[in-house]
């Protein structure tokens, strides 16, 4: 058996203070709704306690996809490669980029320079999309769907060659007999969310799918639990969302949480259980919350 934790969304803070040369861009209203509002919903004492009580149930590998940082800002990005550290080496931990990650087209080299050994196939150090780490039966594979946008925009793309790639790697880590775990910040199906704020070529995604096939799809950036399926050649696919790991209020399926996949790995026919933790109603501790089934409804 083999433990999985799922971990989306943290936002951490506090938000450096930009240059204003920094805040010529989508930065401007990043930072203002930061300032306004997005501080108060994401708490690093609540992110603390989801991360002790993820450590404590020992998971064997941590599926990080993404908005690990809020605008891009390049004063974050040794700050997120400080926190991703604590989490695990690139060898414990996989990670996808968010749409914050690569809130404009100045991130994307702080971002691939600071965590980039994250975001790298086994026996590489540089980032490369899609990547695939091999883990006791199980492959991990890491799409990414963050580009930089336009203000007012959350949108996400994965590309054809992307898509086409994906596609190789997925047939052949099931000829390989491998349980495949997919890795993607956006949710990969169309309308997985409002319009300006999904992935762009979800029905890419979907081809890829509806062919090659997968045994688990994660993602993150609509910051709640979410259960849908895509239609694979084997049968229906689990895709699940997340909750930010540091959010709190909102309702029960918002609130901070992580997700827990034991996974029993034979190809195709593997078996998982998916199960959620995270912030109770009394704002105060971290438990059980409710089931997450995978069946096809």
């Amino acid at each position: 058996m083999v433990l999985i934790a799922h971990l989306t969304d943290p936002h951490i803070g506090p938000l450096p203070r930009p240059r204003l040369r920094e805040l010529a861009s989508k930065r401007l209203t990043g930072y203002i709704n930061w300032r306004r509002g997005r501080s108060a919903t994401h708490d690093m004492g609540t992110l603390g306690a989801i991360l002790a009580d993820m450590e404590a149930h020992e998971p064997d590998h941590i599926a990080f996809t993404g908005d690990i940082v809020n605008i891009g800002l390049a004063a974050e990005f040794p700050v997120a490669r400080e926190f991703i550290t604590r989490l695990g080496t690139p060898e414990r931990v996989s990670f996808v980029p968010g749409n914050h990650d690569a809130y404009v087209r100045a991130s994307m080299l702080p971002l691939s320079r600071s965590l980039g050994p994250w975001m790298a196939s086994d026996g590489s150090v540089t980032s490369e999309f899609p990547f695939v780490r091999r883990r006791e039966g199980i492959a991990i594979v890491g799409v990414t769907s963050a580009v930089p946008t336009l203000p007012f925009m959350a949108s996400g793309r994965i590309g054809k060659r992307q898509a086409a790639r994906l596609m190789e790697l997925l047939g052949a880590l099931r000829d390989e007999g491998l349980c495949r775990v997919v890795l993607i910040h956006h949710p990969p199906y169309r309308g997985g969310a409002s319009a300006g704020r999904g992935l762009s070529d979800a029905a890419h995604f979907e081809a890829v799918i509806r062919r090659a096939g997968a045994e688990l799809v994660l993602h993150g950036h609509n910051h709640r639990t979410s259960v849908a399926h895509l239609r694979g050649p084997n049968g229906p696919v689990p895709v699940v969302g997340a909750p930010s790991a540091s959010a709190i209020g909102g309702t029960r399926t918002h609130r901070a949480a992580y997700h827990l996949f034991a996974i029993a790995p034979d190809g195709t026919r593997s078996k998982i259980v998916a199960r959620a933790r995270g912030l109770l109603v009394d704002g105060a501790n971290i438990g059980d919350l409710d089931a997450i089934s995978l069946e096809a409804k």
